[in-house]
């Protein structure tokens, strides 16, 4: 996920924050990486993106996920018909790994088709599951990303601090009071 304009829910740390709850009404938000500042791809000429990571279990298919993301994109002021491609988004929604499955569709493509040679996906990506194999490249997260960091700069993908994210705790990550006792 990642965002480098404001929305409803305020600057793009606070989308992430506001989304990844979002997330919770396609299945249950099991991990989050940190958030991190990153310069923007392809189109230079616009603000940093911030970005994360989210690990989502979810009964939805594939297709259907992907629709629904979108339309939380929608929800958050994104636009896609009038946006260009790596311009500046609002929130930007992106299915990188679905278990081991391989989808090659038009507009639908499983693994993430660019993933492996974006920092700001794998870093975040490695805090969270850095074990995780790549389908189709029968690598882990840990290895596409020493791959790519020697051709990383050192301020392109830097970790930030946001209240907002910290202050938004994932359900199954904050702990559980039974009788008075942390569990």
């Amino acid at each position: 996920m990642g965002a480098n304009l404001a929305s409803w829910a305020g600057a793009p740390d606070a989308t992430l924050a506001a989304a990844a709850l979002r997330l919770e009404s396609l299945g249950r938000v099991t991990r989050r990486s940190s958030l991190y500042s990153t310069t923007p791809v392809g189109f230079a000429g616009q603000s940093r993106f911030v970005n994360a990571v989210v690990a989502l279990e979810t009964e939805l298919e594939p297709r259907t996920l992907l629709e629904r993301m979108l339309a939380i994109e929608q929800e958050f002021g994104r636009d896609r018909a009038a946006g260009f491609a790596n311009g500046p988004r609002t929130l930007d929604l992106d299915i990188l790994l679905f278990g081991n499955l391989e989808i090659h569709e038009q507009d639908l493509e499983i693994p993430h088709p660019r993933m492996a040679e974006r920092a700001f996906v794998l870093i975040p990506f490695k805090e969270i599951a850095p074990q995780a194999v790549v389908p189709g490249l029968a690598r882990t997260v840990q290895q596409l990303l020493t791959s790519l960091r020697e051709d990383l700069d050192s301020d392109a993908v830097v970790q930030v601090q946001s209240k907002v994210w910290a202050d938004r705790e994932i359900a199954s990550e904050a702990p559980k009071a039974r009788n008075g006792k942390l569990r």
